[in-house]
């Protein structure tokens, strides 16, 4: 007789290295959830980001998690699993512990129980936090050896902000995010001093459900010249039809999904609708990059650097070297 899986859950907090600013704020630690479900001496593990942008606190997901203690018992599916919570951290630490749990017991890789094509190397974007236009420039200028930079804006004077950065990293592809706190009235603007930055992509530069001026208006040609991809606008598939004629990219994190399952099913949903895939991250360690670097094979843009703007990782974590980032190892996930 199989031996019946049971699940624990905990908060850990970890150190960011200095701070992490975006329009909406800063923070110095991440706050994550880890779900852990074992059966017998093996254990699957998943963790998570609660984020209070989608209202969701460390507490109410771990509350999330636990609730599910009896339903695990009862033979818990990652298909049931998508019906019992909705898309958010909570199921997708506990779809990521399953999947890690299940792969562990069949003796084989994540990618091999799921079928998907083996994670190679890649390379991630690094996050240049929110600030005045000369730190910016000075963070720019100490990472401009990495390929790829994601710069945070959102507030005025994003021209400046912008450009300076430019200066400081002139060889360094850019992507902007601008986290909702652009107008209908600064759009076209800012735009092109990205344009004019030879910005290649920016996410969700208006505030989701007021993003009407994405369609159409004066700065179509702009949207043609620069990706405008879908963050806040954008969580799981049933998400995907409003973003016609506003987006031609979208940032898929597993946060949000609700797991890799999800995900996955949305990369591919994504791109029937002709939508370029980017693969996001909050700020975490190893352990919530890991499975999306499964979704991150086919994205047009990777963005999982969470590990490295924190002060440490855990133990396991992936390999960086530099801005490329290696498959997980067994130890951590999958």
């Amino acid at each position: 007789m199989a031996e019946t899986a049971t699940l624990q859950a905990r908060i850990e907090r970890w150190p960011i290295a200095g701070s992490f600013t975006i329009s909406r704020g800063s923070k110095t630690e991440a706050v994550v959830v880890v779900a852990e479900i074992s059966r017998g001496p093996v254990v699957g593990r998943g963790e998570c980001v609660p984020y209070a942008r989608y209202g969701e606190t460390p507490e109410t997901t771990l509350a999330q998690i636990l609730s599910l203690r009896d339903r695990l018992a009862d033979g818990l599916t990652r298909e049931t699993l998508q019906a019992l919570l909705p898309a958010g951290a909570a199921r997708n630490a506990v779809d990521c512990a399953m999947i890690d749990l299940a792969a562990k017991q069949a003796g084989m890789r994540a990618w091999e129980l799921l079928g998907t094509a083996p994670p190679r190397p890649c390379t991630t974007a690094y996050t240049i936090s929110l600030g005045p236009a000369a730190a910016m420039a000075d963070a720019a200028r100490a990472a401009a050896y990495r390929p790829l930079l994601k710069v945070k804006l959102g507030s005025e004077d994003d021209a400046d902000r912008i450009a300076a950065v430019r200066r400081a990293a002139p060889q360094a592809q850019l992507i902007v995010d601008a986290n909702e706190g652009w107008r209908p009235d600064n759009l076209a603007r800012n735009l092109a001093a990205c344009a004019d930055a030879g910005v290649t992509l920016v996410e969700q530069p208006l505030p989701a459900g007021r993003d009407e001026a994405l369609a159409g208006g004066r700065d179509a040609a702009l949207r043609r010249q620069i990706a405008i991809c879908a963050d806040e606008s954008v969580h799981d598939r049933a998400s995907l039809e409003a973003l016609r004629g506003r987006y031609s990219a979208i940032n898929i994190k597993l946060d949000k999904a609700g797991g890799l399952t999800e995900a996955l099913a949305m990369a591919d949903a994504a791109r029937q609708l002709g939508l370029q895939v980017m693969v996001g991250c909050m700020v975490a360690t190893s352990l919530g990059m890991a499975p999306a670097l499964l979704l991150a094979q086919h994205a047009r843009y990777v963005d999982l650097d969470g590990p490295l703007l924190l002060a440490r990782d855990r133990e396991h974590g992936l390999r960086y070297e530099g801005s490329t980032v290696h498959p997980p190892e067994a130890s951590l996930w999958g």
